[in-house]
């Protein structure tokens, strides 16, 4: 658990905010020397290197692109702001506790969950394949320090960004995320089907801008006899000839690569001079913002894209064992 939640916390790479986080996780509850006892468990990151005064002048003048103004508005000045507060990509920390426990569930169970930077300030990595992708390339992008398939994309994804960041700038990116080892039959039709549970908790993750599985939006711009995945018999038993479909029809697995991509935005928290406005006065504004804000956000949220299709995916796991 500690070496995934290491690739999550901030490190002062080019790619990083500069903060530096042990994130090392306290258990209050739910384990008895060393194995699970029954008991909801229970963690604590504690958060040991903040600077809250970076964030008082938000409660005047809110940065464009963040929720500091609805926030506001909705919470009548009662919220956090120090450090994003309800918003701050810091509550993905606990996020990471329960998909890397539910990570080593699946595992148990012969189902991995791997990702990576699919795309970053608009340069591709590899793709994985849409079928017979195996655990190690799977889990091969996380034990890297920048976590791609193919290092020369990644050397040039980490230039553009550095690039970014030393004009004060941020970049967006894709993170691409696969569940290998998932039977078929995982999932419900309608509004509980395995799509629309690993799109509700990526969504839950700050800066999170859409969602496709297989194909994606580009089947949009196929015909139904490309699109579609032939049945074939292959040693007795059904198999697909192609997974154009992610690995999911109906809400329900197939049993191959359940494979799906997550957009994140450009980091709000730009150092850039920015046009907002003056809460107090109700006057126009000009933002100079203080902080430590990492270039593109999409780069840590590999294993956080990670953590939430494992708690997505193993709660439906165990709602089909309760359906049987």
């Amino acid at each position: 658990l500690q070496a995934f939640l290491k690739r999550r916390a901030p490190g002062g790479f080019p790619w990083s905010t500069p903060r530096k986080e042990p994130d090392a996780p306290v258990f209050y509850g739910g384990i008895v020397d060393g194995v699970t006892c029954g008991a909801p468990l229970a963690a604590v990151i504690e958060n040991t290197n903040t600077r809250s005064g970076d964030y008082d002048a938000l409660r005047r003048v809110p940065r464009p692109g963040h929720a500091d103004y609805v926030a506001e508005v909705k919470f009548g000045g009662a919220q956090d702001v120090s450090g994003g507060g309800h918003f701050s990509a810091r509550l993905t920390a606990p996020l990471c506790i329960a998909g890397g426990i539910a990570k080593q569930l699946l595992a148990e169970e012969g189902i991995f969950v791997g990702a990576h930077l699919r795309r970053a300030a608009g340069i591709d990595d590899a793709a994985w394949p849409s079928q017979g992708l195996e655990r190690e390339a799977l889990e091969a992008p996380g034990r890297k320090e920048f976590p791609v398939i193919d290092d020369a994309a990644g050397a040039r994804m980490i230039d553009a960004i550095s690039a970014a960041r030393s004009e004060r700038d941020s970049v967006g990116g894709v993170v691409e995320c696969a569940v290998i080892g998932l039977p078929v039959g995982v999932g419900e039709p309608m509004f509980d089907g395995l799509e629309n549970a690993i799109a509700r908790m990526a969504f839950g993750i700050p800066a999170v801008k859409g969602v496709e599985f297989g194909r994606g939006f580009e089947a949009a711009d196929m015909r139904g006899s490309a699109h579609n995945d032939p049945y074939r018999m292959r040693d007795g038993a059904v198999a697909f000839a192609s997974n154009n479909a992610g690995g999911i029809l109906g809400g329900i697995s197939t049993g191959e690569p359940v494979i799906f991509r997550v957009a994140f935005k450009p980091t709000s928290s730009i150092f850039i001079d920015q046009q907002s406005v003056d809460l107090q006065t109700g006057e126009d504004a000009v933002l100079s913002l203080k902080g430590r804000h990492d270039p593109c956000v999409a780069v840590r949220a590999v294993p956080i894209v990670e953590a939430a299709a494992a708690c997505a995916v193993y709660d439906l796991l165990l709602e089909a064992r309760m359906d049987r």
